[in-house]
């Protein structure tokens, strides 16, 4: 992987949750590490996990991902579960400060995406509000107003041409 000029690997996006931003409302968001196995990092490296269905949650002062599906790496010879939970790794701060947050009703915890910093895989993990159906459809009005109106000014910026 290139290093930068400050020697420091660049992010890479391996996976994004874009439904997530579609479904929630992003409150706050926290960056934390991942227990994984080594064929399920090489799993993740080419592409093959989802976060779709994917949700986390605080057992016992640990929190926990649940639903992320990461498909078999085919050359491992140990092929852990695809759908097992796993660990995610925060501060004893964080995790008290999550635990606060989510004694509010309707909020929850969501994965927004799985990248690697420095050779380690990370979790972007946002607490986040439901939306609802007419959340929704008003965000989708606003997006294709802007889009209208992105298109209006190229058209006339070509014609002052």
């Amino acid at each position: 992987m290139p290093k930068s000029e400050t020697g420091a690997a660049r992010d890479r996006v391996a996976i994004s949750n874009r439904r997530a931003r579609h479904e929630y409302f992003i409150i706050d968001v926290y960056e934390c590490g991942i227990v994984l196995a080594g064929s399920e990092v090489k799993s993740i490296r080419d592409g093959r996990a989802n976060l779709s269905d994917a949700y986390a949650r605080i057992e016992n002062g640990e929190v926990w991902l649940h639903g992320m599906h990461v498909s078999p790496y085919p050359f491992a010879r140990d092929q852990p579960d695809p759908d097992r939970r796993r660990k995610l790794l925060l501060h004893r701060g964080e995790i008290d400060r999550l635990v606060g947050k989510l004694n509010e009703a309707g909020l929850t915890l969501v994965p927004l995406k799985v990248y690697f910093e420095n050779g380690k895989a990370k979790i972007e993990l946002a607490v986040a509000r439901g939306k609802r159906q007419w959340d929704k459809r008003q965000a989708m009005a606003e997006r294709d107003a802007k889009r209208e109106a992105d298109r209006a000014m190229r058209a006339r910026n070509r014609g002052a041409e």
